[in-house]
């Protein structure tokens, strides 16, 4: 977008083009209005003297910076607030239309696309589900759903600052269980998703893996607000996870950090290899005890998981995957030892507060001594959250301060 300077009579029906905002020493007015963003993103509405007490920037900085963001129609002015001592402050907040970002998740059963505001409301949402995506109807699908989307935005889309998508790294991994070719499988391996995508639009693409995404999500608006240092497991088709630690996004090396799903439940041996916790704690198992009873394994992620007929089986695999979710929570906390581990999933709140319990009990199976027990809390985002989280993270780099958090994808 080429860069513009917006005055307050810029008509709402055609939006001034957002300037680009730096994060470094050389662009430190740019650095201190993401400063003062981040501030109003975590705290709600504020009054310029409540931003400079947070920041620790001058009033006459404050100042400036408000007056520019208000400009530029990223900050709206909010009623004045009276009754208290001395003049009546005028908070100042996000403007929803201020900017937009669009979030993509490409998981094994379905492809969800968000529209997310500057506050990172949900706009718009479209869903697609399938049995395992096929990439000559899928890409045509994520153009279409992109421009879907957008278009009601009008004059607006030029304020879309980018699109994140999330997905598996390996989407065709574990294909014998999904009982996908071998040429299906490479087909998903080695395809370039970010540069699929990139080629359907003009604004900046952003991959994450989904799991990774996930966490994002709960880091920025869910339990990351509280917890410093966490290890996220999500349950879903094929568990997975995340790794924060002091209110960053630990990707690894290859930005695989958080790969439960690859965790071994035993020991190896010369005869065989020890399964993995992806064989004992995903969706995937539950659509198949549905499916051996002719019932529709699209339940195991709906309220009809714990009701008859589907009941009997959701709380049998409820028992084997909480027992080997407790063992992977004992290993990880051996390693990391974090704050708390925090657990989500595509299934109903309903049966995550069952998996939430049954693990807990679980954890009192396992020998403790040499380590610092941890908790078990529930996430706040549910099966939006890879798409949530993949929206968040143009938004993040376009606006937010630290671009450490969360973008040190491999």
């Amino acid at each position: 977008m080429t860069p513009a300077q917006p005055t307050l009579e810029t008509s709402p029906a055609a939006p001034a083009p957002l300037r680009p905002r730096g994060s470094n020493h050389v662009g430190m007015r740019a650095f201190n209005e993401r400063v003062v963003l981040q501030a109003i993103r975590l705290n709600g509405a504020l009054p310029k003297a409540e931003v400079a007490r947070l920041t620790g920037l001058t009033a006459q900085t404050i100042g400036l910076i408000t007056t520019r963001l208000e400009e530029d129609g990223l900050l709206l002015r909010q009623e004045r607030v009276r009754g208290r001592i001395g003049q009546p402050s005028v908070p100042l907040a996000l403007n929803p239309d201020g900017a937009f970002s669009l979030g993509l998740k490409i998981g094994r059963r379905s492809a969800d696309w968000l529209l997310v505001d500057f506050t990172g409301a949900v706009r718009e949402r479209r869903s697609m589900d399938y049995a395992f995506p096929d990439l000559e109807q899928l890409l045509p699908a994520i153009q279409s759903n992109i421009a879907t989307l957008t278009a009601p935005l009008g004059p607006l889309a030029e304020r879309v600052v980018g699109i994140g998508v999330a997905a598996p790294f390996q989407l065709g991994g574990w294909h014998r269980m999904l009982g996908l070719s071998e040429s299906a499988s490479q087909q998903w391996n080695t395809i370039d998703l970010r540069a699929e995508v990139q080629r359907m639009t003009d604004v900046p693409v952003i991959f994450a893996k989904d799991t990774a995404a996930a966490c994002v999500a709960e880091l920025v608006g869910g339990r990351g607000r509280d917890i410093k240092s966490f290890l996220y497991l999500f349950v879903d088709t094929f568990v997975g996870g995340g790794l924060v630690i002091n209110s960053h996004l630990h990707t690894g090396k290859h930005g695989n950090a958080g790969a439960v799903a690859s965790l071994p439940m035993g020991l190896g041996g010369a005869v065989h290899t020890a399964e993995q916790l992806v064989t004992r704690a995903s969706l995937w198992e539950l659509e198949q005890r549905y499916q051996a009873l002719r019932l529709d394994p699209s339940a195991a992620y709906d309220e009809r998981a714990l009701s008859d007929p589907y009941r009997v089986e959701t709380l049998a695999w409820i028992a084997k995957a909480a027992n080997a979710l407790a063992h992977s929570i004992v290993s990880g906390t051996a390693f990391l030892d974090v704050d708390a581990v925090v657990i989500d999933g595509s299934f109903s709140r309903t049966v995550l507060d069952r998996v939430i319990a049954q693990t807990t009990a679980a954890l009192a199976h396992y020998n403790w001594e040499g380590l610092w027990p941890t908790s078990i809390v529930a996430g706040t985002t549910g099966p939006d959250a890879r798409a949530l989280g993949g929206a968040l993270l143009p938004l993040h780099a376009n606006f937010a301060p630290d671009q450490d958090l969360f973008l040190k994808v491999g």
